[in-house]
């Protein structure tokens, strides 16, 4: 095995019933099929083939695989026809429609350019093109880094040796140019991508302040933060993420407030998602770095915001937020419990209506979560609604049981949700409005469900609506259903019960990075809690 590491490999691939052999030339260099001569197959070899396959066998060939794709795919060669052959091959010319392959000759050499259909910037292009093409003589330049700092007048352009790399950054919009003589290629960043315009989120409607949101644009949503925050500590700091879709993921944070401990968790986080692709972008993201820890927990890790105006509040508070190519909205880390109390909206009301939302947002956040199993505990016995809360006693026939007819409102609502969501815009509206009319009058016709009930699931449906947060809603619905369930089957003691159940899952919650979930009222931090709770009047030391 030593004389195989330190002397070559001899390759034995079979091809077309034909038996061929290469011999590694050593880093970087590329070995085509075309280039392996073929010889007989002994009949020692023609013997061997049939013998149960060994270790030693088994351990042969995985070396021989490795070293075969380390020399296939590592470096570019002074070879050019060896550097196209293996570039057109991993970029799929002539197999993808969409992959765009020219050659023509730069200074009377041989050049061969490769981009995306789609990605690219024609005008670019096509100005580029029209410089290059003129030129007689290129020889002043002896690398590929002088012909860019000579020949190529686009700002965005860097020379790559690496084949992977190359083709990577080919998959992710940038043109490549290839010229004989050279052993790199030019990378040319002059893609655009097809991206909607600039407007209003609508998960988060602005009731004063801009109207802009981010879009799936890597690059437009940071220049929205760069235009709001125009502060040479403003750092964008750029990562790639798994090995299929190599994902750009960027941190935004301020160099003179963030933590530097928080700053250097999230890196090692970024660092260490092992997963071969980010289909889902965003919650792939989140899911990688969080493990396969805590999965019962319904408690959201992570903020969302599409709005500019709210990711800029929060890095100048010294939060990071991560942005993610292809996704509309930022991540913003660390995120406790207590962050979703407050919203961008505040901020453009003054201090003492700012403070009021807050607390109204509080108890909304009691209210759906306890104000339904609170009533069915205190309806399940009649003897409790008779001391001065006769209202909340229900008259009417009914012949489903009341937990089950709670359950099923539950279950409507989230019904109503889905359809509309998968609804066309034109009848989503009424449909939603006929939908709920028309169930929840036959309901309480056919003694399904009582008028109490549509009512109190009508106002939770309503208040889940008072916070932008969808995973948080959807949190307290789970907890709602649980405290239904632990009331049905234990009266009070299961309120009780459910009740320790949430501040367990509270206490117990661990967030992506930073203090506990719970954080600032554990650890208590007085500063920062009443600065969650109250509006304050804006100073130097706050946004």
């Amino acid at each position: 095995m030593k004389n195989i590491l330190h002397q070559g490999i001899v390759l034995h691939l079979k091809a077309q019933g034909k038996q061929h052999r290469c011999r590694c030339m050593g880093k970087g260099a590329i070995v085509s099929r075309e280039t392996m001569a073929p010889f007989p197959a002994s009949p020692a070899r023609r013997k061997e083939k049939y013998r149960p396959r060994s270790i030693k066998f088994l351990l042969m060939s995985i070396i021989r695989k490795i070293m075969w794709r380390r020399a296939v795919m590592e470096l570019f060669s002074a070879n050019y026809e060896e550097n196209t052959r293996a570039l057109d091959d991993l970029l799929g010319v002539g197999r993808c429609f969409d992959m765009i392959s020219r050659d023509l000759y730069v200074g009377g050499r041989r050049a061969r350019m490769w981009v995306v259909d789609g990605y690219g910037d024609d005008a670019v292009i096509e100005r580029m093109l029209s410089f290059w093409l003129p030129l007689r003589d290129v020889s002043d330049a002896q690398t590929m880094q002088q012909f860019i700092d000579r020949y190529i007048t686009f700002n965005e352009v860097n020379a790559e040796q690496n084949v992977k790399n190359t083709v990577t950054s080919v998959f992710l919009g940038k043109m490549a140019l290839l010229v004989e003589g050279y052993d790199e290629c030019a990378l040319i960043d002059a893609k655009q991508y097809p991206a909607r315009g600039v407007e209003e989120p609508s998960s988060g409607k602005v009731l004063r302040g801009a109207h802009d949101g981010f879009i799936e644009t890597l690059v437009a949503n940071a220049a929205l933060l760069r235009r709001r925050i125009r502060d040479p500590q403003l750092t964008l700091e750029g990562h790639k993420v798994s090995d299929c879709s190599r994902a750009d993921v960027v941190l935004c944070y301020l160099e003179n407030k963030v933590d530097r401990k928080l700053l250097d968790e999230v890196r090692q986080k970024l660092a260490k998602i092992d997963v071969r692709s980010v289909s889902m972008s965003q919650e792939s993201i989140v899911e990688a770095m969080m493990g396969k820890k805590q999965w019962w927990t319904p408690f959201p890790k992570v903020r969302y915001s599409e709005r500019p105006d709210a990711a800029t509040a929060c890095v100048m508070e010294g939060d990071i937020v991560v942005l993610v190519d292809n996704s509309p909205a930022a991540m913003i880390l660390p995120t406790h419990f207590f962050d979703f109390v407050q919203e961008a909206n505040d901020f453009y009301f003054p201090p003492l209506i700012g403070t009021y939302l807050r607390i109204l947002r509080i108890v909304v956040f009691l209210l759906t979560m306890f104000i339904t199993p609170v009533w069915f505990l205190l309806v399940k016995d009649p003897s409790r609604t008779q001391a001065g809360l006769e209202f909340l006693a229900i008259d009417s026939h009914y012949s489903v049981p009341l937990l089950v007819q709670l359950l099923l409102a539950e279950f409507i609502v989230d019904l109503l949700k889905l359809a509309s969501l998968n609804t066309p815009d034109v009848f989503s509206n009424s449909f939603s409005m006929l939908g709920a009319l028309v169930l929840g009058d036959f309901a309480v016709q056919a003694h399904w469900l009582v008028p109490e009930v549509l009512a109190y699931m009508a106002f939770v449906a309503i208040a889940n609506f008072a916070q932008p947060s969808y995973e948080l809603g959807y949190a307290f619905k789970l907890l709602r259903l649980m405290l239904l369930l632990f009331v049905g089957a234990l009266d009070w003691i299961g309120l009780v019960l459910g009740c320790i159940v949430i501040v367990v899952l509270l206490a117990t919650t661990k967030p992506i990075v930073g203090k506990g979930y719970l954080y600032p009222l554990c650890p208590l931090d007085k500063k920062a809690l009443l600065a969650l709770l109250v509006r304050k009047p804006i100073s130097r030391d706050n946004t």
